[in-house]
């Protein structure tokens, strides 16, 4: 899940990164709208959390800007003055969702992962695949019945591809879900490692890792 942080507190930027990064989600922080705007023009994401009151422009206007281009991007509005007024103007323009600082971290990760599972055809918090279990809020996966030993980035790649079922993703879509710009030393080679990761710990079941040639890689139970 690749995650839009647009927040000029560099603290509070910092401090929400690191705790959705540890929950499988991949963050970029833009301190104003038009490093927001650099941003939304090279990459695509999951969900925007955008505060109000930002040093170049009000984060309502990023918002209208985005609704009138087209961009349907959940978007989940944070600032520390909120009143009625701002969150009814906030919602009429398009925002999904609201937070009012200060927040619990939780709450936050919480409200993202509904917000996205909106989005989805997905709705519930556990994602099954044959013997295969998966919880989206705790990235803790069972196979038989009997937990999977995962790493934080091998059971967000498993949070995707079975997310996806239908569809085979491609390993650019795969690699935007799992690191931010901050990780550019990380080739894209790196999905390759990550799924072979997979496959190993999926082997002897009947779930697998299909890669679809020219396309990408798709999980699927066989039959």
């Amino acid at each position: 899940m690749r995650i839009l942080i647009v927040e000029d507190a560099a603290d509070v930027a910092e401090a929400v990164a690191i705790r959705l990064d540890k929950s499988g989600m991949a963050c970029d922080i833009a301190e104003c709208c038009e490093a927001a705007e650099d941003f939304l023009a090279v990459q695509r994401y999951d969900a925007i959390v955008l505060d109000i009151n930002l040093p170049d422009r009000n984060g309502t206007e990023l918002l209208r800007d985005m609704r009138t281009r087209g961009d349907r991007t959940p978007v989940l509005m944070l600032t520390a003055l909120f009143s009625v007024d701002d969150r009814v103007s906030a919602l009429d323009l398009g925002a999904d969702d609201y937070l009012v600082k200060p927040f619990d971290q939780r709450e936050l990760e919480a409200r993202l992962r509904a917000l996205v599972r909106r989005e989805a055809e997905q709705k519930s918090d556990a994602i099954s695949l044959g013997p295969l279990t998966f919880s989206l809020a705790t990235l803790n996966a069972t196979l038989e019945g009997v937990p999977l030993n995962l790493t934080r980035r091998e059971a967000t790649l498993l949070g995707l591809l079975l997310r996806n079922q239908k569809a085979a993703l491609s390993k650019k879509r795969l690699y935007d879900g799992l690191f931010a710009f901050d990780d550019a030393d990380v080739g894209l080679n790196a999905i390759e490692l990550y799924i072979a990761r997979l496959r190993k710990k999926l082997a002897g079941t009947s779930v697998s890792i299909e890669t679809q040639r020219g396309v990408g890689y798709r999980i699927f139970q066989n039959e």
